[in-house]
């Protein structure tokens, strides 16, 4: 499995070092347990005085209304006449008893409610409809009765794992299950107390126990048992070590103590980050504290159970069979801090294997310092695709949007190429995305979400998932049963997986995505983890350098705008990125301060729950899955980079309590790392690293520095269809000598099925390769960059020998110009380019189109007439019509396929004006049909052959067109303005066409 790299002891911490020299306490605090206190007279009074309360409310009420007025309700079905009868005070007591019998019900169910959550010890009790302040009464009953029920429990056999055992029919609750924000003190405090009470008392009972031996030898032998979570806090080895040992990196000592040791729950001790209530933990001789238990000197007379469990705990591990405990020094456990809730790195289920797109394509593959580009965003796969993704939609909406403006050159048809520090970001883009591995992931999380709709199950908490060698694991903030085919479970009942090739069979499903909140953080060992941010049980803080936190804050906001995993989102930005907006102007919302942020979060608070309610859902997971998954319950995800004050602190801290519910997550920015209402606390480092001991996670983080992210922004704003439409048309960046003196030395025929002039066919199986790799640097004039190049042709990786030989071979294949110079050339970035004399057909179609409408074709009917013809004559069909199945993928990342069929029917449209100028309808309609061969989804080829056809005369024809368009349309029907135009050409057409068919 992938081990945790041990970190120097500055690193792993996450510790800083202050004026005074001291080493600060870990980011990550965990409260330390509620210490046991005795029982007071008092407080025996006031739970039997809650007792005596509960007894007259849910026995004395129901009693005396029994008794004393009866049945209040008629004994039959009431009449007509029976409303017409005189109100009398018999009726007004018979309507007050109704009233008290609805509210004793109502107060009873709180009492149940409340019972049920007190005896679990986890959780926050369910809320009863309208139960306000019946609920609070019921709620403070039940909280004073634990005072008698913790002194009871201390003595009850078997009851010290209320909650925490397991057998056939309970699943055993992990840590990680254990986050739920703790809402009532007073209740958790009473509950904590009990808990460390029987803690200390079940430790002491190993005195009694038959030792045989080894533990009666170890003198004073100490133990701990692992205390119940606290509100959202819970117990971890580290804070159990920064306690007793002084110092949380000890933490190691405690888990090689005991690790693989069984339980007393029958479950074993394997990750320092994965403990339980109720576990015991032996610990090392010079561990200090109130809370710990020495052997055997101390004895309380406690159950025979316990006493067993503790007596058989004592004598398992290494000290048992005389290894005298080597391994407390805790010099070999590589895995980072216990915790808060905990995130834990899956273990593998195979040997690893080279899935990974961005290891072999990008990262560390390429050594040549020439060949350098954004690292950033070549080890972010997933933040890649989706920027790409974006981008390519963007560029397409521009397209179409430019296609409804003058034919001729337009703003839209070439985007401009990108240059400088934007042009190293895109083709890091273009390297580092994998877009299969996002499409893998979408329908993988929705193939889950499908699967267990079907079974009439719930969605579970997610709290992380792991992409690990191609393999998806799932992190569940509690065991949630057997996982739906083909999912298995992973290393313990916490963890879903999905292997790469189950996932590939998965197809399409017409589902919700259930867990749009996952965005990337980082690397550990070749698995990223992504943290789902709406699950999180309360606030995520980052603390470290500005510049180091805005690098993190920009690379989530970027993902969660353009990821491939989720429908739709808002993500409020606060203290940042204002001009990250043109990423994605739909999702992300940016406001100035955090006086607004609680305004606007307030009352979406109030709405959703509200809305929760009145659909009876518990959580927004229950509305994305079943019948009710058309309410896709978007989450809200708030980044806010800017230090809150300590009272918007606390504001935001009320708000998180309940927000992993209702769909909304909190990422805040901290100067100092205490922040009230933190659930999980991180840090990111000036060398990139993101630590949170407590969590056992040190990640290589997921950046987006403010050079690369000001170059992202920039290439969407130069994508822009909204942008300034009406500047000068925009030339091709690529323009052929037309004239008879232009003939190339090698021509390519792209716009059809693909075809080399001018050079001879190379033998063998690299043929293919040598094919595509010019066709990529053809449809790229403004040069490839080789790494660009190595992953499109190998998009699952390549070695620098391999690509090299490929560029050597390519350049032999190509040749020389007369004069020597080489056709396949190396530009000043570095960037492969061909000679102009190596054109394809695409270029010549590109420079008649724009002579025609922009160059001697302007003020030249005849010359216009000519060109537009001969650029017609070039279409053969679509771009690379015989490619190869499997190959050409990179031109998912390019806009070509949109280009070209706009660049056809711009032509054809142009000819068509042409020669319907002269009244040539039918030279007009042969050149409409020759431009919709290529293009023929192109509303406005139809419409202008409809008009021509009108032209010539003959109705019938007309008639058999729109049959035609009909046909095509199937069942969407005509395009509401192909419908008007009918109307105004043929009047009848409806009637003709019903007629005809």
């Amino acid at each position: 499995m992938p081990r945790r790299r041990t970190s120097s002891s500055s690193s792993s911490t996450g510790s800083t070092t202050g004026a005074t020299g001291t080493t600060a306490a870990p980011r990550n605090r965990t409260p330390q347990p509620v210490r046991m206190r005795r029982r007071s007279f008092g407080d025996f009074v006031k739970a039997f005085l809650a007792f005596a309360a509960l007894a007259v409310l849910l026995v004395g009420v129901p009693g005396a209304l029994a008794t004393q007025i009866g049945w209040p309700l008629p004994n039959g079905v009431p009449s007509f006449d029976w409303l017409q009868q005189e109100i009398t005070v018999h009726t007004f007591l018979n309507i007050l008893t109704v009233i008290v019998w609805l509210a004793w019900a109502q107060f009873t169910a709180c009492v149940l409610v409340e019972m049920k959550a007190a005896l679990s010890g986890v959780g926050v009790p369910g809320r009863v409809p309208g139960a306000g302040p019946s609920q609070l009464l019921a709620r403070q009953l039940v909280a004073a009765l634990l005072l008698v029920g913790a002194t009871a429990a201390s003595l009850t056999p078997g009851l010290s794992q209320l909650g925490h055992s397991y057998d056939g029919n309970q699943k055993p609750t992990v840590a990680a299950a254990q986050a739920t924000p703790g809402l009532f003190a007073q209740q958790q405090d009473q509950a904590a107390g009990a808990a460390a009470a029987l803690a200390e008392q079940a430790s002491h009972a190993a005195a009694h126990a038959d030792a045989g031996g080894s533990t009666a030898q170890q003198g004073d032998t100490k133990y701990y048992r692992i205390q119940p979570p606290e509100g959202r806090h819970h117990d971890s080895l580290w804070e159990i070590a920064q306690r007793h040992l002084g110092d949380g990196r000890r933490y190691k000592e405690i888990f090689e103590l005991n690790k693989d040791r069984v339980q007393p729950d029958g479950s074993k001790l394997s990750e320092a980050s994965l403990i339980r209530p109720g576990w015991i933990m032996e610990m090392p001789g010079d561990a200090r504290g109130g809370e710990l238990v020495e052997l055997p000197d101390e004895a309380p007379n406690v159950s025979s159970d316990v006493q067993q469990q503790i007596g058989d705990y004592a004598q398992t591990g290494d000290h048992a069979q005389g290894g005298g405990g080597s391994g407390a020094q805790g010099g070999g456990h590589e895995h980072a801090g216990g915790g808060a809730t905990q995130v834990s790195v899956p273990e593998q289920q195979r040997p690893a294997h080279d899935t990974g797109h961005q290891q072999a394509t990008g990262v560390g593959a390429e050594s040549d310092s020439a060949f350098g580009l954004p690292e950033a965003l070549l080890t972010a796969p997933l933040l890649a695709a989706g920027l790409l993704g974006a981008l390519g939609r963007r560029r397409r909406q521009a397209l179409w949007q430019s296609a409804f403006g003058a034919v001729g050159g337009r703003r839209g048809m070439e985007p401009p190429t990108p240059s400088g520090d934007a042009q190293d970001v895109h083709d890091a883009l273009l390297v580092g995305a994998d877009p299969e591995g996002v499409r893998l992931l979408d329908l993988s999380l929705r193939g889950l979400a499908a699967s267990l709709a079907e079974e009439s199950r719930a969605l579970p908490v997610v709290y992380a998932a792991w992409l690990s060698n191609g393999d998806l694991h799932l992190q569940l903030a509690q065991p949630a049963g057997k996982p739906p085919a083909p999912w298995q479970q992973g290393q313990d009942q916490t963890f879903w997986m999905l292997a790469r090739t189950d996932a590939e069979r998965y197809e399409d499903i017409d589902t919700a995505a259930p867990y749009p909140g996952l965005v990337s953080l980082g690397t550990m060992d070749d698995s990223r983890l992504l943290l789902n941010l709406e699950a999180v049980p309360g606030i995520v803080s980052l603390s470290g350098r500005e510049a180091d936190r805005a690098a993190v804050f920009a690379s989530v906001a970027a993902e969660l705008a353009t990821n491939g995993w989720s429908d739709r989102m808002t993500i409020t930005l606060v203290g940042f990125g204002e001009d990250l907006t043109p990423l994605a102007p739909n999702r992300i919302r940016h406001l100035e301060d955090i006086e607004a942020l609680v305004e606007t979060m307030e009352a979406e608070t109030r709405q959703r729950r509200g809305a929760l309610g009145a659909a009876g859902h518990d959580s927004v997971l229950t509305g994305r899955t079943g019948p009710a998954q058309h309410t896709r319950w978007a989450p809200h995800l708030v980044l806010l980079a800017a230090q809150p004050s300590a009272d918007d602190a606390v504001k935001l801290a009320e708000l998180a309590a309940d927000a992993s519910r209702l769909g909304i997550g909190y990422l805040v920015g901290t100067e100092t790392g205490h922040l009230p209402g933190a659930a999980w606390e991180m840090e990111i480092t000036g060398q990139g690293k993101l630590l949170a001991p407590l969590l056992g996670l040190e990640l290589d983080a997921q950046l987006l520095p403010a050079a690369q992210q000001r170059a992202v922004v920039e290439l969407f704003v130069e994508a822009d269809p909204d942008g300034d439409t009406d500047g000068p048309a925009t030339t091709p960046p690529f323009l052929v000598d037309i004239s008879e003196q232009g003939r190339p030395s090698v021509y390519a025929r792209l716009v059809g099925p693909y075809e080399i002039i001018g050079l001879d066919n190379p033998d063998g199986e690299r043929s293919a390769l040598l094919h595509e790799a010019l066709a990529l640097l053809l449809l790229h004039r403004e040069g490839v960059h080789p790494r660009v190049l190595s992953s499109a042709l190998w998009p699952r990786g390549v070695t620098d020998d391999v690509r090299n030989a490929l560029l050597d071979r390519l350049r032999e294949w190509l040749g020389t110009e007369p004069d020597g110079t080489p056709r396949l050339a190396t530009d000043g970035s570095g960037r492969l380019t061909l000679a102009k004399t190596v054109v394809s057909d695409l270029d010549v179609l590109r420079s008649l189109y724009h002579e025609a409408t922009q160059g001697k074709g302007a003020d030249s009917r005849a010359v216009r007439g000519r060109l537009l013809t001969d650029a017609l004559v070039l279409v053969r069909g679509p771009l690379l019509a015989d490619r190869p199945e499997g190959r050409y993928r990179w031109l998912t990342h390019e806009i070509v396929d949109a280009q070209l069929p706009l660049l056809v029917a711009d032509t054809g449209l142009a000819l068509c004006e042409f020669h319907m100028e002269k009244n040539r309808a039918e030279k007009a309609i042969e050149a409409l049909n020759a431009a919709l061969r290529t293009a023929p989804a192109d509303e406005r080829l139809w419409h202008e052959l409809l008009r021509a056809t009108h032209a010539t005369g003959d109705t019938d024809r007309l008639t058999a067109l729109a049959t035609d368009l009909i046909g095509r349309s199937g069942a969407r029907g005509l395009p509401p303005r192909t419908e008007a135009l009918l109307d105004e050409l043929l009047p009848a057409w409806r009637d003709a066409i019903a007629a005809v068919g």
